[in-house]
């Protein structure tokens, strides 16, 4: 498969481009991918803060300043959509035309504007297909908690893999929230204890259903989740989101007293005023659904309905996708990435069992590191582990959350040469552990794979004792082999001084 997603297109396909418009409480959003070949691939996005839902009065009446913003918004979305097939455009509003008493008077120009019916959709509908988005955009292991706080509404989700199982739309959004509870623009702590008690009320008739299934990962999908993973990101934690941060991350709010001198860092300016408002109902969220930790998702309702619109889906291993995507088009040594990923694979086979490490966890951040790590090739063999991880750090993994992608990151940039455990210290204790040992099975496989030769290595044995790895091979393979002998001494060497033992024989 060539594709970046989960999308199989026949390629005696020409050329199509496809467009959705999602238009949200907050933001308008569109995005514009290319099919081509077998390959969809995103070509344009375009975002503007249009905050619908602040225009709506205690009688849900959009007021005329509002309806202008959106229209005016939609003008600059018209003229790119002209270039696009109208079978190929979907265009839904969400959550503040569902209550907007005046709603139908904006969408008649609106549809005026872009020459295109709009679809007001359900909660429910937003909710299934914010998930879909999810689901193509990030492998999902079991059950999955699928989160969307937007302006007006909040979905969560639960689903596997490609079928949301449970859903609801809550009638609470930043924007909504930062209306009602920081209209003074003031932030304190009595504003935060209404705005997650109020979210909490609206969450107890729905939480046990959610609680009752026993997800095995929670993925944000944009809006606040993604503003928070960026401000870790920026401060130096990469991490998932956790409940110890977004009490942080709220203290830092109250402390800085009012929206105007909100300054934290990280934060984006565009989601300054309703950032107090979408953490306080995330903190309702991490509370009343017992949620250990989040990790951001990058698709949400703008990919749900482009891959919607594609009919001839089959459902494959995104991850897999992305990976020959990416071999494909930095012109990565498809075969020798092969070779060292099975490897790898082998020697994690012997170590899994004596680290007691879960596959899951673990094996998709080895695939990936060893198929990527000749990556930076794509620039120049000087220096290529770091510009893998420059590259890593700006191409987009589908199928991967962020917090995985930056494990990959890390891996690619530390395969060889210099060990920095610096690199490693963003991580939480139990991923950075992980990353470790992983790191040290990819060193190896590239390592033992320096001759770029099927049939070569004898069978290794290794055994972790007291901390130090034991490589054993066949009596006198080593010195039959002198340039491996003397790579594994310089190894040796590496992993002695950042503390690690390595012996072979």
């Amino acid at each position: 498969m060539n594709s970046q997603t989960d999308i199989a297109i026949p390629f005696n396909q020409p050329e199509q481009l496809y467009a959705a418009v999602d238009l949200g409480s907050n933001s308008f959003h569109m995005v514009i991918v290319r099919v081509s070949a077998g390959s969809v691939s995103i070509i344009g996005k375009v975002k503007q803060k249009v905050r619908l839902a602040a225009g709506l009065d205690d009688n849900m009446h959009l007021d005329d300043a509002s309806l202008e913003r959106g229209w005016q918004c939609l003008a600059t979305f018209a003229e790119r959509l002209q270039d696009i097939p109208l079978a190929n455009i979907k265009v839904v509003g969400t959550a503040t035309l569902r209550l907007a008493s005046n709603a139908q008077q904006f969408l008649d120009k609106a549809e005026e504007i872009l020459h295109h019916k709009i679809d007001v959709i359900s909660g429910v509908e937003e909710a299934r297909q914010i998930y879909l988005g999810v689901a193509y955009t990030s492998a999902n292991q079991g059950n999955s908690l699928v989160i969307d706080i937007g302006g007006a509404s909040t979905e969560v989700i639960v689903g596997n893999d490609m079928n949301p199982i449970h859903l609801v739309s809550l009638n609470m959004g930043c924007v909504t929230f930062k209306e009602r509870y920081f209209s003074d623009d003031l932030i304190t702590e009595e504003a935060f204890a209404e705005a997650i008690l109020n979210a909490k009320v609206l969450l107890g008739p729905v939480k046990n259903d959610f609680i009752s299934f026993d997800w095995q990962q929670c993925l944000g999908a944009s809006g606040t989740p993604q503003a928070i993973t960026e401000i870790l990101i920026t401060q130096g934690i990469s991490d998932s989101i956790r409940l110890d941060y977004l009490y942080n991350l709220k203290q830092q709010c109250i402390d800085c007293i009012s929206i105007e001198q909100l300054d934290i860092v990280g934060l984006t300016e565009s989601r300054r005023a309703i950032f107090p408002s979408g953490l306080a109902i995330l903190i309702a969220l991490f509370e009343e659904l017992n949620i250990q930790h989040m990790q951001i998702s990058t698709g949400a309702l703008r990919e749900g309905l482009i891959y919607g619109m594609l009919d001839n889906m089959q459902q494959n291993d995104r991850r897999t996708q992305t990976l020959e995507q990416m071999i494909k088009q930095f012109h990565i040594d498809a075969e020798h990435a092969h070779r060292v990923k099975n490897l790898a694979l082998i020697l994690f086979k012997q170590v899994q069992h004596q680290l007691n490490l879960k596959k899951v966890d673990c094996e998709a951040a080895l695939i990936a590191a060893t198929m990527l790590h000749e990556l930076g090739l794509h620039i120049e063999y000087k220096q290529h582990h770091k510009h893998g991880a420059y590259i890593l750090s700006h191409v987009p993994m589908v199928g991967y959350t962020q917090q995985l992608q930056n494990g990959v990151r890390v891996l690619v940039l530390n395969h060889r040469g210099d060990i920095k455990l610096a690199d490693f210290k963003p991580f939480q204790s139990d991923i950075h552990d992980k990353l470790i040992v992983i790191l040290r099975i990819v060193r190896l496989a590239c390592l033992l794979s320096i001759r770029r030769k099927d049939k070569l290595l004898p069978k290794i044995k290794v055994n972790i004792e007291d901390g130090c790895w034991n490589l054993t091979f066949p009596e006198g393979w080593l010195k039959d082999h002198p340039l491996i002998d003397a790579e594994l001494a310089n190894e040796k060497w590496q992993q002695h001084k950042v503390g690690w033992k390595l012996e072979c024989r």
